[in-house]
């Protein structure tokens, strides 16, 4: 073999081992800090990982809110028509949060079941619902369409 084509060839080699370094510890990386989205009746079923950070969201149950007198704790339970899961809080809620409305939740499940959310995002206005929860909601329990306000089902 001619000295330059075995250059080149080691170059190429080279190169095709670096990029595919590079590709696997970017996969392997992202990997680690996905946050997948899972419905209140996927978690319920137990399908969602415990002790992992993840999404949920759905309709805030009317009447399941209950703050704690002494502090930010909130306790509440979520519903996509098909279950209800319970979800605490202790920050302050966005000022849009309330019962009947479309929530999505980031948080991990803890290992009895209870929804610990560090995030809760509410809907900005009467028209827009966030679009997991709207294809949640539509496909798996669109009985529901009556307790969650700004959610329209016959679309």
């Amino acid at each position: 073999m001619h000295p330059k084509r075995k250059q080149r060839l080691i170059l190429v080699v080279f190169i095709v081992v670096l990029s595919s370094t590079a590709v696997g510890l970017t996969i392997y990386s992202l990997r680690e800090n996905l946050n997948l989205f899972y419905p209140p009746s996927s978690i319920v079923r137990g399908d969602a990982p415990a002790h992992k950070t993840i999404r949920a969201g759905g309709c805030v149950v009317p009447g399941s809110v209950v703050r704690s007198p002494d502090s930010l704790e909130v306790a509440f339970s979520v519903t996509d028509g098909m279950a209800e899961l319970l979800v605490t809080y202790d920050l302050i809620l966005p000022d849009l949060f309330s019962e009947g409305e479309a929530v999505v939740l980031t948080g991990q499940l803890d290992s009895s079941g209870v929804f610990v959310a560090t995030k809760v995002l509410a809907k900005h206005d009467e028209n827009y619902t966030p679009p997991e929860v709207a294809d949640t909601v539509q496909t798996d329990g669109a009985e529901h369409a009556k307790t969650c306000k700004g959610l329209d089902y016959d679309s």
